[in-house]
């Protein structure tokens, strides 16, 4: 691991850490704690994508008309939206289960306002991918990177 990566990943711990000590004051409200755990998931995945040799273009993309998409990077050819989905506490429940039909339609809107800004959207090969993150206390960041995750529906004619 080189040197940013080991900067970036006490950064984490310290954040997390000073996170769990907040969130036993009950003052702190849980949206801020859910804010600052997405935060720190999506800077886990780019420093990911980043040791990984992909180039991230943009986070928190969110055009004029709706739609929003967490984090659009290229691997290789290929433009990917992708969605980070975090979690603090282990469960059940996997990550990407919080990805619905609701939310695959708010990334589908916002991949569609991506594509038209490009000279030739059609000639551009894209995807969709979940990243699972778990924050767990004393734990170094778990990652699970699920490509292809869902596909553009194409709108139906009318």
């Amino acid at each position: 691991m080189d040197w940013a990566h080991r900067v970036l990943h006490r950064w984490i711990r310290r954040t997390l850490d000073q996170s769990w000590d907040r969130q036993r004051d009950p003052g702190m409200p849980i949206s801020d704690w859910n804010r600052m755990i997405g935060e720190t998931g999506e800077q886990c995945v780019e420093s990911y994508l980043w040791r990984e040799g992909k180039r991230v273009l943009y986070r928190n993309f969110q055009p004029r008309h709706g739609g929003e998409i967490d984090i659009v990077f290229r691997d290789g050819p290929t433009l990917v939206f992708g969605e980070v989905k975090t979690r603090s506490t282990r469960s059940e429940y996997r990550p990407k289960s919080a990805v619905d039909e609701k939310k695959r339609q708010l990334m589908r809107r916002g991949a569609r306002a991506w594509l038209r800004m490009l000279d030739s959207p059609q000639r551009v090969p894209f995807r969709f991918d979940i990243f699972e993150v778990w924050l767990i206390r004393g734990a170094r960041p778990k990652i699970n990177q699920i490509e292809r995750a869902f596909h553009l529906e194409k709108t139906p004619k009318g």
